[in-house]
């Protein structure tokens, strides 16, 4: 394919590097799924104990949330690659990229299980506290089931954005996609045709997440574990 500027697709500069590009993917969706997860547990728990007031993990989990979303991600993840081993603490580059994810996943994911945990109907608790039912008992079979269920789409949302941010990885020299493909333009000088690539893959994972996301709501849902409160 050509155009009048004498420009010419080059398919074969992307099967060229085919290899190198999805070993790269396999490094986006590893950092990305631990991230996901541990963005998750990190949400939980402080999410709870925001909710709660929980003494000492309250004012933590209040000031974790305000510095992981007040400051870019990438400032983040320069923090802790280049800042920290000032402080004495070397971290691999790939424990970087998962923790830096986690960290700014769990942020947000700390006001969508706060703001979930503050919407399980006070009643339900009530209910299980007048049948004799132990605090821990209550926390883990009302309140966090219906906070799932509230907090579900926003949490789908969040791993969307930890999917993407993991393109912020590629400044610590971490071999995610994005690396790999900026590497080949360093060397090919093909631009059109790996961040095409770029592009269409990150599309393509947003999409699949998306729908996965959706159809997990939809089983849930039908289950009578998803939905309006």
């Amino acid at each position: 394919m050509s155009d009048p500027s004498g420009y010419a697709f080059d398919a074969q500069a992307i099967w060229r590097h085919l290899p190198e590009l999805a070993q790269g993917l396999l490094h986006t969706l590893g950092a990305s799924v631990l991230g996901i997860m541990a963005a998750v547990l990190i949400g939980l728990v402080f999410g709870a104990a925001r909710a709660y007031r929980v003494p000492v993990a309250n004012q933590i989990g209040t000031a974790y949330v305000a510095l992981f979303r007040g400051t870019p991600i990438l400032v983040q993840i320069f923090f802790l690659y280049y800042a920290l081993p000032d402080l004495g603490i070397r971290l691999e580059v790939s424990h970087v990229a998962v923790l830096a994810l986690a960290l700014w996943g769990g942020s947000y994911n700390t006001e969508n299980f706060r703001a979930a945990f503050i919407a399980v109907p006070p009643g339900a608790m009530q209910a299980a506290s007048a049948l004799g039912m132990p605090g821990h008992l209550r926390f883990i079979w009302i309140a966090l089931p219906l906070a799932v269920r509230v907090a579900l789409p926003s949490l789908g949302n969040t791993s969307i954005s930890v999917l993407k941010d993991s393109a912020y990885l590629s400044v610590i020299a971490y071999a995610e996609l994005t690396y790999v493909a900026t590497n080949i333009v360093a060397i090919e000088f093909r631009v059109f045709e790996m961040f095409a690539v770029l592009a269409a893959t990150y599309l393509g994972m947003v999409l699949l997440l998306s729908w996965g996301l959706s159809r997990i709501t939809a089983h849930l849902a039908r289950r009578g574990t998803v939905g309006d409160l």
